[in-house]
């Protein structure tokens, strides 16, 4: 019986309706109706939502069908910043009890401090230590979840600092930059002039400590390079007849090659990054000086690009490979030895003056020496006056004698001991000074060999400390129906994982070293099973050891069991803070750019979501500024076409709300929970009318039930039923 359009009549006896079952009446489901009250389950930060076992029923008994138990505190935990290893066994058990009883899956949040596998400290340098106390930090999160039964544990992923306007992955994709479409429009900066002045973080990758930041708009002096203008036929360095090819322009007048360098014999140059024997500074003839030029980011660019081709034939010629991602060279790496290239070439040229001083100061003492012992057997038997007659024919001798003679000094036997004295010392002089610039020079060169990228260190020591997370969570599962997984979830947009293009190369590089790590005997930096001795060739080419992660599967299942247990969290609402950073198109409307924004958001989702890679949702919204944590409908992010997203692609894993301005501004945590479930249209049964036939809406309910601040819908006192009376739907009534 239809009494107002829109809606249908309740009777208390033939029938009940759902007042968030809009496809019951005729109405099409929002994107991700599908979704239910069980569906939806709620974060809970203990310490600050809850404050122990009790607090996470009273969650429960609210309403909540799954929870995600979150641990603010990090490494020591307190009352307000609790840790997992403050629940002990009976606290777990409980839990798990609650699990059974209620029906309720449970998920983990490791600490909110977490912010990756860089082990960056306070002073923004990054340690291998710091790095594994992070890991165990994350691993007694997952014992955590291992003892709830199973399921995910999400790690947020804000590995380093990069330019919004510069997002490259590695070599092999260094011309792609996501913050650029296809187009070549730029889509993200943090600031107007960011795309000039854009800066990088360099680190050593020995110490794993920031040694550098570069900076687009500076300029660097560096030299000129001699290289061949005109392509002839010549020699190279080892006298062999070559061609060297000299400046080739295209059709349109560009350069596509700027000539083989030479040296200042104009012999092509065999190695140019020799540091000895390497390309040389043109030289002005006119000024009397070595040619250098300011030059800018865009050069240095130019120059990666020529060092990873050269880098690339010298490597199939010698080693029958290409050059791997960690050997080839991006342009900060470039930028920042060009800095060095100057100490590197004072300390050498010095080493070289000292080193011809130290020769002639050698051999000036094997001349006095020898003149020393002979003038001494003459003293004997020659008077003086003959003795200098002899000094003097002997030109050499007089020369090297002559200008350190004293007034005093009448004897040519005082005055050649005194020569040698000076000689001792100007040959100590010499040698000390040439050996420690070159020793200077030889260290600049090898801190030049060191200088990394941030993603570089990522590459070669965070993605296996993920990896090491997800064997770890690989072995404390119980039911392999119900994995332990690490989540890792995008972050914020400043940082290195917060574009889930780069969240997706965590994932695929950690899966990865997991098959490794599973599927070889040795590993490299591994556990020793005998003391080893540390010499130059180890260190150089690493140490190569026995695998304590060897589990002899093959690789097919191998990769099966990376899959399952790295997987990516996706949270809403972190994805729509990148809303700040878009850069409007000016020949577009406000709607068509918000459209724009819109598409681009969702085409990240899909690439994630086709690949199979989420195992945990975050549900939040926001206005796209900062991560305030509104409930879901109350923001702007598009939550409802993400989730038919992942419904589409197969998602069936945990969705949790992740209440946070509600605490604050509306009458509890748990309304944001409430919230979702009417934006998602979860059913709520009726309880009753407004009038006029017209049933309760989710707002009435919500407000009515848990907030009380509208007119209750139950009887007290006197006036209730008996506890044994019921309706006929078991609802309980209050």
């Amino acid at each position: 019986m239809q009494f107002s359009s829109g809606y249908y009549s309740h009777h208390p006896v033939v029938d009940y309706f759902n007042a968030m079952d809009p496809q019951l009446y005729g109405e099409k489901p929002p994107y991700g109706a599908e979704l239910g009250i069980k569906d939806i389950g709620m974060s809970v930060p203990m310490g600050i939502s809850a404050a122990n076992v009790a607090g996470i029923y009273s969650k429960i008994r609210m309403g909540a069908g799954n929870i995600e138990i979150q641990f603010p505190g990090y490494r020591t935990g307190s009352r307000n910043a609790q840790t997992p290893e403050m629940f002990g066994e009976d606290q777990r058990q409980a839990i798990r009890e609650l699990s059974m009883a209620n029906e309720v899956k449970f998920t983990t949040h490791a600490s909110f401090q977490l912010m990756g596998m860089m082990g960056r400290d306070e002073r923004g340098n990054y340690s291998i230590y710091n790095a594994t106390q992070d890991l165990f930090e994350l691993k007694r999160a997952i014992d955590f979840q291992a003892d709830m039964g199973g399921g995910s544990v999400v790690i947020h992923s804000g590995e380093f600092e990069r330019p919004m306007t510069d997002m490259y992955l590695d070599d092999e994709t260094n011309r792609i930059n996501l913050a650029r479409d296809p187009s070549g429009r730029l889509l993200f900066k943090q600031a107007h002039t960011q795309e000039m002045d854009a800066r990088f973080e360099l680190l050593d990758d020995r110490t794993h400590a920031k040694i550098e930041t570069v900076q687009k708009n500076r300029l660097v002096a560096h030299p000129e390079w001699r290289r061949e203008k005109t392509g002839r036929w010549g020699v190279d360095q080892n006298g062999n007849k070559v061609y060297i090819r000299g400046l080739e322009k295209d059709s349109a007048g560009r350069i596509i090659y700027d000539g083989d360098y030479i040296d200042y014999e104009r012999r092509k140059i065999l190695d140019p990054y020799d540091p000895g024997s390497g390309r040389v500074p043109e030289f002005d003839e006119y000024k009397k000086e070595f040619k250098i030029r300011q030059k800018s980011f865009e050069d240095f660019k130019k120059e990666s690009e020529e060092y990873n081709k050269y880098l690339e034939q010298k490597f199939l010629r010698e080693k029958g490979r290409k050059p791997n991602y960690y050997e080839k060279m991006y342009p900060e790496e470039a930028y920042v030895r060009a800095t060095l290239d100057a100490n590197e070439g004072i300390a050498r040229g010095w080493s070289v003056y000292y080193g011809q001083n130290t020769e002639k100061h050698i051999k000036a003492l094997n001349k006095l020496e020898e003149a020393r012992k002979f003038y001494e057997q003459m003293d004997k038997s020659i008077p003086q006056e003959e003795q200098w007659k002899i000094l003097r024919e002997d030109r050499e001798l007089f020369n090297m004698t002559a200008g350190f003679a004293a007034p005093e000094m009448k004897h040519p036997l005082d005055l050649i001991k005194r020569a040698v004295e000076d000689n001792r010392r100007q040959l100590e002089y010499a040698r000390t000074a040439a050996s420690g610039q070159l020793q200077q020079a030889e260290d600049t060169f090898e801190t030049k060999q060191h200088i990394v990228t941030p993603i570089k260190r990522l590459e070669k020591h965070g993605v296996r400390l993920y990896a090491e997370a997800g064997i770890h969570a690989l072995r404390k599962t119980r039911d392999p129906n119900n994995p332990v997984t690490v989540a890792v979830e995008h972050i914020f947009p400043e940082r290195f994982g917060g574009h889930l293009e780069e969240l997706r190369w965590i994932i695929t590089k950690s899966r990865e070293r997991m098959v490794e790590m599973l599927t070889h005997p040795e590993i490299e930096y591994g556990a020793s099973m005998a003391p080893e001795v540390m010499d130059e060739e180890k260190l150089r080419k690493g140490v190569i050891q026995p695998n304590p992660y060897y589990m002899g599967v093959s690789r097919e299942e191998a990769q099966k069991l990376a899959e399952r247990h790295i997987k990516a969290t996706l949270d809403t609402g972190h994805i729509n803070l990148w809303r700040k950073y878009w850069q409007d198109d000016p020949r577009k409307t406000r709607e068509e750019n918000e459209g724009a924004f819109k598409t681009w958001v969702l085409n990240q989702v899909e690439n994630l979501a086709k690949e199979k890679m989420v195992g945990n949702v975050h549900l939040a919204d926001n206005y796209g500024y900062h991560d305030d944590h509104l409930g879901p409908g109350q923001g702007n992010s598009p939550i409802r076409e993400i989730m038919a997203i992942l419904k589409k692609y197969g998602y069936e894993k945990a969705v949790t709300v992740e209440p946070g301005a509600d605490a604050s501004t509306d009458l509890s945590d748990f309304h944001g929970l409430m919230k979702t479930w009417r934006f998602f249209g979860s059913p709520v049964y009726g309880m009753g009318f407004r009038g006029a036939g017209v049933p309760q809406t989710w707002s009435d309910v919500q407000y009515s039930f848990f907030g009380q601040n509208k007119p209750p819908y139950y009887i007290f006192g006197g006036y209730a039923p008996s506890n044994d009376w019921t309706l006929w739907s078991a609802v309980p009534l209050e």
